[in-house]
């Protein structure tokens, strides 16, 4: 028995697909500004449908920035230029909101790992900042004094509509929020989205996790209880078995391993169930796997015990691989089209296990009714009638 192609097609696209899910475009040159401000490089941000207007001063290292962006009244925006690193940490940032009065306030606050904003000076001059609010779009306006006299420079930006003792305070930390940093150069107006190669390894993750835990598990799982029921299956289904498993495990490390490396270079963005669950799954896959070297042998009194242990543990991991995929869905919250075919796939795969099970069983009533055994012809040793597991023939696996 073969496995249905249509899970496997999808999977396929899936893989060859792999690529960030974001685009930019350049539409910052219909921009215009009050007090006939003029600049002379622009760039249209890559998300948050932000654009970016300078002038860079090589006389005295300075430049002139506009930081125009969408927001409505009881919003803010911000943005940054970061001297140590491509983040949110260590950001020397400028906010724009409307304040108590009713009147455009803009503020400097240095991000710390606290990720408090306060009204307080940044590490480079700001000779000028100010803000204005037209047509539901907030600008900034600055002349600041280059850090170190750099032109290639790491700048982030950011909106929210959350406030806390009047200022601004946390933004959401999914989409476009968390890719909002990019590095650009001053002289040549060149700009490259830094966010995108921690974009690329975000989707990697996605991929990788979602291709082992939720996709190649379920189908092992799906061989071990229904091919063993049709005897030239045997013991062919025990080896595409462990190995699909086998696979989906090598692989969902790799996913794990990436998606480590994402939580420690995001310092002060934690998703803790989406961890969790990521730990749990690693740590119950891998029992799993060592489990193989403590099997009992098919005629052992305890091997009763090491099936359901072996089924429960299984079919706990598919569970939670399924929901720990979905979270990832919201946290990366890449197109619908990802989302919609990876339900696809978990669908189509459920379809077939329901078909399978309902054959399957009237295979093995059809045989009782006969008279014939209802355990398989030969199990993985091909003795006593037993598969590999030692079990009849339609123990759950």
């Amino acid at each position: 028995m073969s496995i249905p192609p249509t899970p496997l097609t999808i999977l396929l696209l899936l893989l060859l697909s792999l690529s960030p899910f974001c685009s930019s475009q350049k539409a910052c040159t219909s921009d215009t500004f009050s007090q006939n401000r003029l600049f002379a490089f622009c760039d249209s941000l890559p998300v948050l449908s932000s654009n970016l207007h300078w002038t860079y001063h090589p006389t005295n290292a300075t430049v002139d920035v506009a930081y125009r962006a969408p927001q409505t009244s009881d919003g803010w925006i911000a943005w940054a230029l970061n001297p140590t690193s491509t983040g949110m940490i260590g950001a020397q940032t400028i906010f724009a909101f409307h304040g108590s009065n009713n009147v455009m306030t803009t503020v400097s606050s240095p991000m710390t790992s606290s990720l408090v904003v306060k009204n307080s000076s940044l590490s480079y001059k700001v000779y000028s900042m100010g803000s204005e609010f037209v047509n539901n779009m907030m600008t900034i306006y600055a002349t600041i004094q280059l850090p170190g006299n750099k032109t290639r420079v790491n700048h982030v930006w950011q909106a929210s509509n959350t406030f806390s003792n009047g200022l601004p305070a946390g933004h959401p930390t999914t989409g476009p929020n968390i890719q909002s940093t990019a590095t650009l150069d001053l002289l040549s107006g060149q700009s490259s989205a830094a966010g995108n190669s921690r974009l690329h390894r975000k989707n990697t993750h996605g991929v990788l996790n979602a291709v082992s835990w939720g996709i190649l598990m379920p189908i092992g799982a799906i061989i071990a209880r229904y091919m063993r029921v049709f005897k030239s299956a045997d013991p062919a289904w025990f080896y595409l078995h462990v190995a699909c498993q086998c696979s989906a495990y090598i692989v969902g490390v790799a996913g794990w391993g990436t998606g480590l490396k994402l939580g420690s270079d995001s310092k002060g963005i934690t998703y803790h169930k989406h961890r969790d669950i990521g730990i749990a799954l690693f740590s119950l896959a891998t029992l799993q796997v060592f489990a193989l070297l403590l099997r009992p042998k098919k005629d052992h009194k305890y091997r009763l015990y090491w099936n359901i242990y072996h089924h429960v543990i299984g079919y706990t991991v598919i569970v939670l691989s399924v929901i720990n995929i979905f979270k990832g869905f919201d946290i990366l919250d890449p197109d619908e089209k990802w989302k919609h075919a990876y339900i696809a796939i978990i669908a189509s795969l459920g379809g077939i296990a329901a078909i399978l099970e309902i054959f399957t069983w009237g295979v093995v009533l059809k045989r009782k009714k006969s008279g014939g055994s209802d355990k398989p012809h030969n199990g993985i040793n091909g003795v006593n009638g037993t598969n590999g597991y030692g079990a009849r023939q339609h123990q759950v696996v």
